[in-house]
This record gives structure tokens, C-alpha cells and sequence, in this order.
């Protein structure tokens, strides 16, 4: 895989952050909405709070009984969340998800929020690159 810096990755996918107030419910239409798992909870000033993603939805919100318009976000999501800077490279990204167990990184620098990765988005780099190889290979014979 190649080392490209993580704010290279996912530029095709706006950054969709939420307030920390906003309900599960909101949330969950607000990812169903983006097409994504996972939401970065901000402050007014587009600094990490947490994450909420679906696992949260599921195993602290419906599991737990909790009613999903009530709730707000803050009290389910994932505080204290892993991050990495936009010059990281691909391997530390999927490394820290590895050992963590989870599937979506912050990409943060001066406390802001800049981007998030996640395992689909190396998917599609490998991909691309199983692609470009089999083209050159293809070239050679």
C-alpha cells in the first residue's frame, strides 16, 4: 500500500459533524442521509468530542432500551476517541483500527477535525492499486 498522508485518502466524502445535543434519531437519519457509519460529534468550533457510529446506536441506544428522539448523542458516543494527523500514512491508520478494534479514525490537527478514514476507504485504495498493477502486468507480456 502506499504511504499517501491520511488527508489524501477520503476527499471524495464531505465531513459531516454533529453537535453534541443532537438526538440519536437525528443522528442515525443524518448517517442514513450521508451513506456513512460513523458521525464526528464537534463543538461550534469543529473540535473533537467523540464519535457516534452504529454500533453505538445499537448496543447503547436499542439494546439498553433507551428511546432514540430523548437521547442525545453525548450520552452514547465514544468519548476519548484514537485520532491521527493529516500526515500519517495508510499502515498507522489501519494499525490503530487493528489494535483498537474499530473502524473509523479521526484525522485532527490543532484539535480540529478534518477528515475521517475508515477501512472501506482503503478498500478502494487497494483496489485501485490490485487494478493499476494487473493493467502494468497485463503490459509486459
Amino acid at each position: 500500500m502506499r504511504t499517501r498522508p491520511l488527508i489524501d485518502v477520503a476527499p471524495h466524502r464531505q465531513l459531516v459533524t454533529l453537535p453534541p445535543e443532537t438526538s440519536v434519531r437525528r443522528a442515525c437519519e443524518r448517517m442514513r442521509e450521508a451513506r456513512v457509519s460513523a458521525m464526528v460529534v464537534a463543538d461550534g468550533d469543529g473540535r473533537l468530542l467523540g464519535i457516534f457510529t452504529g454500533r453505538d446506536a445499537v448496543a447503547r441506544v436499542l439494546a439498553e432500551g433507551r428511546d432514540a428522539t430523548a437521547t442525545s448523542i453525548s450520552a452514547v458516543m465514544t468519548r476519548d476517541v484514537a485520532t491521527l494527523g493529516p500526515r500519517d500514512v495508510a499502515i498507522e491508520a489501519l494499525r490503530l483500527m487493528h489494535d483498537g478494534g474499530f473502524r473509523h479514525v479521526p484525522v485532527v490537527e490543532g484539535g480540529r477535525v478534518l477528515a475521517i478514514v475508515s477501512r472501506s476507504d482503503f478498500r478502494a485504495l487497494e483496489r485501485a492499486r490490485l487494478e493499476e498493477e494487473t493493467e502494468l502486468f497485463e503490459g509486459l507480456r
